[in-house]
């Protein structure tokens, strides 16, 4: 059975075929984020340390952290900074510093940069995931090396020279390729983690059908674990989440293994509670004086005023249970209990009727 572990300094996770689904939160990545990249070029890395404990409260059992930032200040004063081969090593080296010291979860090194990728496995504690390689000559010349050199699982991105394929059978082959090319450097398949690229379905109607086909190949035929940017499927679409959280069961009852996603809902802002308790003024309704914001946003179906697991992780959670990775249904339970109970993640739980 197909194992691959990841570690941090006392903490292990398993990506496995008889494993629970592993969560890689994707939140500590500048690349869009403008807030973020500025907070980031100023040395603040308070949301940084805000969102590694968010994400795991939420259910994150692995975090990626990117050092893609973008330090257009600095730019403009030293033209060293417009090289990310500058940039990146030592701010990968401080993210990693940053979020060990508030959280003690596998961590996953993201990036493009080998100088970055490199810095931050000598500065993570345990076996980290790293993230990533692909079927390019030059990325594997690059990448395979430091593998063996660690000791690490990396993820096998489904791209080569040519580009991303649209046909499943090109993925599958580079997928492959990855594979036969690692065991050349002594890396077995158990340490590979296979993201075979999910297109949106909104450009490509067969998206969905691919990834659950190749998954399975890639389980298999090649006995390896599988992960993927999860919001890919739904990009650009209404409901994100509604496509979201029908697509990662389906993929998990496909054999896929791990996503690198969102845990977590973000919290409602006071710009959006203003603007709907005015609507709802102009309305005519009458509310309580002494309401709160968060029993508002709650009884308005807007979400909650404080960050909390998302949609995608009771979907998650429930297949985990539904394919007995939850035994006796004791995580989904916890999940699912009212705050102040043991275990409980939301605010004013409702029975549910007998």
């Amino acid at each position: 059975m197909t194992r691959t572990i990841v570690e941090s300094k006392t903490k292990t996770a398993i990506i496995g075929f008889d494993q629970p689904f592993c969560v890689i939160g994707e939140r500590i990545n500048p690349t869009g984020r403008k807030i973020l990249n500025e907070e980031l070029e100023r040395g603040d890395f308070s949301r940084v340390e805000a969102d590694a404990l968010a994400q795991v409260a939420a259910g994150a059992t692995v975090l990626d952290i990117n050092s893609g930032a973008v330090f257009s200040n600095k730019m403009a004063e030293d033209p060293r900074y417009a090289d990310n081969n500058f940039v990146e090593p030592d701010l990968m080296r401080q993210l990693v510093e940053k979020v060990q010291a508030v959280v003690d979860v596998p961590l996953c090194i993201d990036s493009s940069v080998p100088g970055a990728l490199e810095n931050g496995l000598a500065a993570a504690e345990g076996r980290p995931l790293l993230n990533s390689v692909t079927g390019e000559e030059e990325r594997l010349e690059l990448v395979l090396p430091l593998v063996k050199k660690y000791n690490v699982p990396v993820v096998a991105i489904s791209n080569d020279d040519t580009g991303i394929s649209e046909d499943p059978e090109v993925r599958f082959a580079v997928a492959r390729k990855i594979v036969e090319r690692a065991a050349d450097f002594g890396i077995p398949a158990h340490d590979i983690v296979v993201d075979p690229l999910v297109m949106p379905v909104g450009a490509m109607g067969s998206a969905g059908l691919q990834v659950f086909t190749l998954v399975r190949r890639l389980r298999e035929e090649l006995g390896v674990n599988t992960t993927c940017g999860a919001s890919n499927i739904s990009f650009g679409l209404p409901n994100r989440h509604g496509i979201n959280n029908a697509f990662l069961p389906m993929a998990m009852g496909a054999g896929m293994t791990s996503a690198i996603m969102n845990p977590v809902a973000l919290p409602v802002g006071p710009k959006a509670i203003a603007e709907k308790r005015a609507a709802v003024e102009a309305a005519g309704v009458m509310l309580p004086p002494d309401m709160d914001d968060e029993t508002f946003v709650s009884l308005f179906g807007m979400g909650s005023t404080r960050a909390r697991p998302g949609k995608e992780m009771e979907a998650i959670r429930a297949a985990n249970f539904l394919m007995n990775q939850d035994a006796g249904g004791g995580n989904w339970i916890a999940f699912n209990k009212p705050a102040g109970e043991a275990g409980g993640r939301r605010a004013g739980g409702r029975r549910r009727r007998a």
